[in-house]
């Protein structure tokens, strides 16, 4: 199986457009990157983890989301790629980077992510062989360390746990929904910055979090994290308690360790 036979139509955003516009676009289509052009050609990507980094920082404080650029937010490392590549060998580059771009001479052709890589195979063995230790934190803890740490450890979500128990999970989006929420009120860098650096995780965490156990199929995981457009899951063991985190990423890990 090649690269052609599963890629997909790519989002693209012009690198002059506004911020707060890319957000809006992966809201509206349930996507986490988009590519960047410059004029009709590939310049980059764009990612929810990108976004809330700027957003985060003291630098660009006072301005709201629909005042900063894409390109302010841009990552130029983008891996691309012949259509005719197999899918086995582009497992291996998924392991680095979060897309690949099939391209024809400077023609974007589509894009590859782990969710079509895992859309075409199937997986044998449990959610315990392929989950990865959890980071978490509490719901009293800070956003802007939670963020941090988001950052620090390249994740893009952390399960939340109180007293032991699993009570949501921190995604990039809610991260980024907030930090834009109050960036677009009108009001001073000072004042936005005691705002945020008060906000709790417990204020902006999804509660509604979806858990799968150890022993589960990891054809039946993948099924959840496809369908349901799920970046990740917290995995628990028979006492209900937080023993890994499973994600579309860890999956093509466990994926390149077995064949």
């Amino acid at each position: 199986m090649q690269i052609k036979d599963i890629m997909t139509e790519p989002v693209t955003i012009d690198k002059s457009e506004r911020l707060g516009h890319a957000h809006d676009q992966m809201e509206k289509y349930g996507l986490r990157r988009l590519l960047v052009t410059n004029n009709g050609k590939l310049g980059g990507i764009i990612t929810m983890r990108q976004i809330a980094r700027v957003l985060g920082t003291r630098k660009s404080l006072g301005m709201p989301a629909s005042s900063l650029h894409v390109a302010a937010a841009t990552l130029d490392a983008v891996i691309k790629v012949l259509p005719e590549m197999e899918v086995e060998d582009a497992m291996g580059l998924l392991q680095k980077t979060s897309v690949l771009v099939a391209m024809d001479g400077d023609k974007i052709l589509g894009w590859v992510r782990p969710r079509e890589v895992l859309g075409a195979v199937n997986i044998d063995g449990k959610a315990s062989d392929a989950m990865r230790f959890p980071l978490f934190v509490n719901p009293n803890d800070r956003l802007v360390h939670a963020r941090r740490m988001m950052l620090d450890r390249d994740v893009g979500r952390l399960p939340v746990v109180d007293c032991a128990r699993l009570v949501g999970i921190l995604t990039e989006r809610d991260v980024t929904k907030s930090l834009r929420a109050f960036r677009d009120l009108n009001a001073t860098a000072s004042k936005q910055y005691a705002r945020i650096n008060n906000l709790l995780v417990s204020d902006v965490m999804t509660r509604d979090v979806k858990s799968i156990h150890a022993d589960m199929p990891l054809d039946e995981v993948k099924k959840i994290l496809l369908t349901e457009n799920r970046g990740g899951l917290p995995v628990l063991n028979q006492k209900e308690e937080l023993v890994g985190m499973i994600t579309r990423r860890s999956l093509i890990d466990y994926l390149v360790r077995t064949r």
